[in-house]
C-alpha cells in the first residue's frame, strides 16, 4: 500500500487504518498495561520511600548471611555418610571438571554431624550454636550455579547474572519497596571483611537508578564511612545542599528522563541525613553487655568480635528501617586472600575452623536476638556462598569449587523451620532432589517481601530487566 506516490505506507499509519483501527487499539491496550515496559512496577524510580506491595508482605527486610568463598555443604549441613564408608577411594562416577583438577580420591568429612532440636535436624560441629538455632533454619541441599570461578558466582548469586554490570539482590529490593527509614539508605553492605571477589559490582544498582547503589558501611573505621563526618557547620552545609539542589531542579526541567540527576539529588538528602543517622548507629554503648555477648563480643578471636558487631548492627539497621543488609566474611589468619575466606583448595579442616569460628556465635546470637525483640517473623536471614565444595579431595588435605549442589538455608520472615528441601547423591556432588536455582532462591525472597519476582522489571536497552532474568519459582514447600 502507498500513502503517497514515493512513499510507503508507514506501521502508525497502518495500525491506524486496517480494520478501522482495531490494531491502534490493540496497542494503546497492551501500553496501558505496561506490558512493553513503559513504567517501572513502583513509579518513581528514584524514590526511597516505602511503597505499597504486590500482595501482604510476610517479611519488612533481608539479612544477607555471604559466606564468601565457596563452604563445604558436606562438612556442615548436607551430612554424606558413604564418605566415611569409602573414604581414599576413587569416585565411582564421572567427575566434572574443577577450577585446578588436581582431583584425588573420595574425602570424609573431618567433622561429626548430630541431630538438634524437635526437629532433629542434622548439623555439622562446626557449627554448635547455630545448632542451637536448628528449629529455625529451612536448609536448602539442592542448590546449583551456573558458575565454578568465584567472581562469576559471586556476581550471579547476587545479580542472576554472571557478568558484572547487573543490578544486585539489594539493589532491586530497595527499587522495589524502598526504605521505611528517612535517616538511613535501603540498602547497606557491612564492608568490615572487604568485597568478595569480583569487587564492587557485587553491590552495583547496575543500570538502576544510582539511589539504590550499596552504602558500604565499615564498623572497623574511625569514620565508618566516608565523609559522614560533617566538615563545615550545619547551617552552611544547608545553604549549600540547597544551593545545588535548585540548580539541579533548574537544569532537570530542561531535560527528559534525566535520572542521574534526580538520583544525585536523592543521594545528596540521604547523605546530609546520615551524618547524624550513622554515628549514632554504630555506638553500640547502648546495647547491654548481655546483649554483645551473645553476638560474641567479648570473645578473644578479633574476627568473632568483629563479625558479631556486624551481626549486631545488621539487627540495628533492620530495627530502623533499612530494607537488605549484607554481611562480609573477615579473612582468617591462615592468611588466604581477602574475598574467599571459605576457599579452601588445601588446609580443610584449619580453614573451615577458624571460619566457623568467626560466624558461628554471631549468627546464632542474631537468630536469638531478632527473636526476643520480636523481629525475626519480619526478617528473612540468607545464609550462602557462591557454590559448595567437592565430595573428593583437591590434594590432599582440600576440597575444589562445586556448583552442582550445594546447601543454603533460610530462616525467620515466615520461613518454616527444622526442614529440609532437596537433595544431593550421597555422595554429596550433583543436586538430585527439588533441584534448585538462585532465580529459586530470590523469587522466594522477593515472595516473602510481598513482590512477585516477574514483576519487578526495569527497562533497559530494549528489554525489561529483572533479578530472576526470566526464571525462578517461589519455594512453597520451605514457607510457613
Amino acid at each position: 500500500m502507498w500513502n503517497e506516490p514515493g512513499s510507503f505506507l508507514s506501521r502508525r499509519h497502518l495500525l491506524t487504518r486496517a480494520s478501522s483501527g482495531f490494531g491502534m487499539v490493540a496497542l494503546s491496550g497492551l501500553l496501558a498495561r505496561g506490558a512493553l515496559g513503559a513504567q517501572p512496577r513502583t513509579g518513581n524510580a528514584n524514590s526511597l520511600s516505602a511503597r505499597p506491595t504486590d500482595f501482604p508482605a510476610t517479611a519488612k527486610s533481608v539479612i544477607f548471611l555471604f559466606m564468601s568463598g565457596g563452604v563445604s555443604s558436606v562438612d556442615t549441613f548436607d551430612p554424606k555418610p558413604r564418605l566415611v564408608r569409602d573414604h581414599g577411594k576413587p569416585m565411582p562416577v564421572p567427575v566434572r571438571p574443577t577450577m585446578f583438577n588436581s582431583n584425588g580420591n573420595i574425602k570424609a568429612s573431618p567433622w561429626n554431624f548430630q541431630q538438634y532440636g524437635e526437629s532433629g535436624l542434622p548439623v555439622s560441629e562446626l557449627f554448635p550454636n547455630v545448632a542451637t538455632c536448628a528449629d529455625d533454619l529451612a536448609v536448602i541441599r539442592s542448590m546449583t550455579s551456573i558458575a565454578n570461578e568465584h567472581a562469576q558466582a559471586n556476581y550471579f548469586i547476587h545479580t542472576g547474572f554472571s557478568l558484572a554490570g547487573h543490578p544486585c539482590a539489594g539493589a532491586w529490593m530497595a527499587y522495589g519497596l524502598g526504605c521505611e527509614s528517612r535517616e538511613l539508605p535501603g540498602f547497606v553492605v557491612l564492608a568490615s571483611g572487604g568485597s568478595p571477589l569480583g569487587g564492587i559490582n557485587n553491590y552495583s544498582n547496575g543500570y538502576l537508578p544510582s539511589v539504590y547503589h550499596a552504602s558500604m558501611l565499615d564498623p572497623t573505621r574511625p569514620e565508618p564511612l566516608s565523609n559522614v563526618v560533617p566538615r563545615e557547620p550545619d547551617r552552611r552545609q544547608r545553604l549549600r545542599l540547597s544551593f545545588v539542589e535548585r540548580l539541579d531542579r533548574q537544569h532537570l526541567k530542561t531535560l527528559r528522563g534525566a535520572e542521574q540527576i534526580e538520583s544525585a539529588i536523592q543521594n545528596y538528602e540521604t547523605a546530609y541525613r546520615m551524618q547524624s543517622a550513622v554515628p549514632e548507629l554504630v555506638d553500640i554503648k547502648g546495647e547491654t553487655r548481655a546483649t554483645q555477648s551473645l553476638y560474641g563480643m567479648d570473645s578473644s578471636v578479633r574476627e568473632t568480635r568483629e563479625y558479631g558487631r556486624q551481626c549486631l548492627l545488621a539487627r540495628r539497621l533492620v530495627e530502623r528501617g533499612v530494607r537488605f543488609v549484607e554481611l562480609t566474611c573477615l579473612p582468617h589468619a591462615g592468611g588466604n586472600l581477602p574475598g574467599n575466606p571459605w576457599d579452601q583448595h588445601g588446609g580443610l579442616k584449619a580453614g573451615h575452623e577458624e571460619m566457623a569460628r568467626q560466624v558461628d556465635q554471631p549468627i546464632a546470637g542474631l537468630i536469638q536476638d531478632l527473636k526476643r525483640r520480636g523481629l525475626f517473623d519480619e526478617t528473612l536471614v540468607v545464609w550462602a556462598g557462591e557454590f559448595g565444595r567437592t565430595p573428593f579431595a583437591q590434594g590432599t588435605d582440600g576440597r575444589d569449587h562445586n556448583p552442582f549442589g550445594f546447601s543454603v538455608w533460610m530462616a525467620g520472615g515466615g520461613i518454616k523451620g527444622g526442614v529440609t528441601y532437596g537433595a544431593t547423591d550421597d555422595l554429596g556432588y550433583h543436586a538430585v532432589e527439588d533441584r534448585t536455582t538462585v532465580y529459586d532462591m530470590w523469587a522466594t525472597v522477593l515472595h516473602q517481601l510481598g513482590i512477585d519476582h516477574e514483576t519487578l522489571t526495569y527497562r533497559h536497552g530494549g528489554r525489561d530487566f529483572r533479578l530472576t532474568n526470566v526464571h525462578g519459582n517461589v519455594l512453597h514447600d520451605i514457607l510457613s
